[in-house]
């Protein structure tokens, strides 16, 4: 019953911005981590970001331009990309996950949505 439906995505010249957004349902946010991963043609999927309790985790190549927040009451998590380059090309999913403090992201990848294409080109 755990679905995650993302939406936001789209095509972009390099620089510009998106915000994507994943809608979680049969659980509410509250103590629950979700981050947003992504999957390029032909490589493997990777994590990109969590919000877990008061930790939030960023990929060392998306750090300083992409943002996560949460909204519990609506059970909506985002993911503001600014200065979108191509390698950020992907499709992009949300999914469980948690921070941990000397380790980093770790993901329960057991449910995903339909993800949402981002493509970044000129």
């Amino acid at each position: 019953q755990v679905q995650f439906v993302e939406s936001g995505g789209g095509v972009v010249q390099p620089g510009g911005s998106l915000r994507l957004a994943c809608v979680a349902s049969g659980f509410t946010l509250d103590h629950h981590g979700i981050g947003w991963f992504r999957q390029a043609p032909g490589k493997e999927r990777e994590g990109v970001s969590c919000i877990s309790d008061g930790r939030t985790y960023y990929a060392d190549s998306v750090k300083g331009r992409f943002t996560i927040s949460r909204d519990n009451a609506k059970n909506v998590v985002n993911l503001q990309m600014n200065s979108l380059k191509p390698e950020d090309t992907a499709v992009y999913y949300c999914a469980s996950c948690t921070v941990v403090a000397g380790t980093g992201l770790i993901p329960y990848p057991d449910y995903w949505g339909q993800g949402t294409q981002v493509t970044v080109s000129s």
